[in-house]
C-alpha cells in the first residue's frame, strides 16, 4: 500500500472517529435544534414547520406519535434515532425523545409593537417585559421562561447590547421563545416615551430604589424594566421609567440573577391582576 494511500486512510478514520465521538451524524445545516415536546409544539402551534424531526426510537414513537404525525403532514423530513444520540446533541437539555431543527428565530419589529397596541386585542391591559443590556443567552432564555409562564404579551429588546434568538436561548426557554413574541427596537429610550404614548406605565427596577416592588401598582397597562446584571439599566432607560422600585433582600447578598429576578416581579404582577381584575 503506497504511503498516499495509508495517510488518506488514516484521514478517513480520524474523521470517522469524530463522527462517533460527537454522536451528531447527519445534522441539518444553518438549523437551529429545538428541544422537547412542549417546544416541538410550541413551534408547530406557530405554522413553523421544521426541516427535520429526529425522535427517539423505542417507546418515544409510540408516545410521540401525534406530534411527529402533525410535523410529517406539515412536510417535515422525519428520522428515527437512538436515544444516544440525542442525548449527545441535546447535552444538558432534556429532549423527551423530540428533537425539531427549524429556521432560525427572528426579532418581531418594532412597527409590529406599535401596530399590536394601536389595536390591543386582549381583554387585559398589556403587560411587557423590557431587557436593557441582557446580553447573556442562558438569562436570556430563562427570562422568556418566565415571561411565557407569567402571560406577558410581549419582550422588549434594543438592537444593540442585547442577546441574540440563539438555539441555545431556544433550549432554555423550552418553548418560550416559538410562544412570546421578543420586539427588537432601535432606540430603547425613545420605545419606552413611545409606550407612554399609549398609557402604557414604565416601572424600573433598581438596587437603590426607595419603593419596594410588593408597593408598586401593576394592574393597568405595564412594563416591567430588567437591566444587566451589575450594571442594571442604563442611564437614558432609567430616565425614561415612571417609577423604580427594588425587591426586599433580607440575606447577605446584595442582588439576584436577572432571570430570577424577573420571575418575582412578573408574578407579583401576576398576583395583582389576578386580585383585581382576573387577568
Amino acid at each position: 500500500m503506497s504511503q498516499g494511500r495509508k495517510g488518506r486512510e488514516r484521514e478517513v478514520g480520524k474523521k470517522a472517529g469524530a463522527r462517533r465521538a460527537t454522536g451528531t451524524p447527519g445534522l441539518p445545516g444553518s438549523l437551529d435544534a429545538v428541544f422537547g415536546v412542549h417546544a416541538v409544539r410550541a413551534l408547530l402551534s406557530r405554522g413553523d414547520i421544521p426541516k427535520v424531526l429526529w425522535v427517539q426510537e423505542g417507546e418515544a414513537q409510540q408516545r410521540l406519535a401525534e406530534l411527529v404525525e402533525q410535523a410529517r403532514r406539515g412536510g417535515a423530513r422525519v428520522e428515527r434515532h437512538p436515544r444516544e444520540e440525542l442525548d449527545r446533541l441535546a447535552r444538558e437539555a432534556s429532549h423527551q425523545g423530540i428533537v425539531a431543527f427549524a429556521a432560525p428565530l427572528a426579532f418581531e419589529s418594532e412597527a409590529s409593537l406599535w401596530f399590536k397596541l394601536e389595536a390591543w386585542p386582549h381583554e387585559t391591559p398589556p403587560l411587557l417585559l423590557v431587557l436593557d443590556g441582557v446580553t447573556d443567552v442562558h438569562n436570556f432564555g430563562a427570562c422568556l421562561r418566565s415571561a411565557d409562564a407569567a402571560g406577558v404579551h410581549g419582550v422588549i429588546v434594543p438592537k444593540d447590547k442585547s442577546a441574540p434568538l440563539s438555539a441555545t436561548v431556544r433550549k432554555v426557554a423550552c418553548g418560550a421563545a416559538e410562544s412570546v413574541p421578543v420586539y427588537q427596537v432601535t432606540n430603547l429610550a425613545r420605545a419606552l416615551a413611545r409606550l407612554k404614548e399609549f398609557g402604557v406605565w414604565i416601572t424600573g427596577t433598581a438596587g437603590e430604589a426607595e419603593a419596594m416592588l410588593f408597593d408598586a401598582e401593576f394592574t393597568g397597562p405595564t412594563a416591567l424594566v430588567m437591566g444587566a446584571e451589575g450594571k442594571g439599566m442604563r442611564r437614558l432607560t432609567r430616565e425614561a421609567c415612571d417609577g423604580l422600585v427594588k425587591l426586599p433582600m433580607a440575606g447577605s447578598v446584595s442582588s439576584l440573577n436577572v432571570s430570577v429576578a424577573t420571575g418575582i416581579c412578573l408574578f407579583e404582577a401576576v398576583r395583582q391582576r389576578r386580585l383585581v381584575i382576573g387577568g
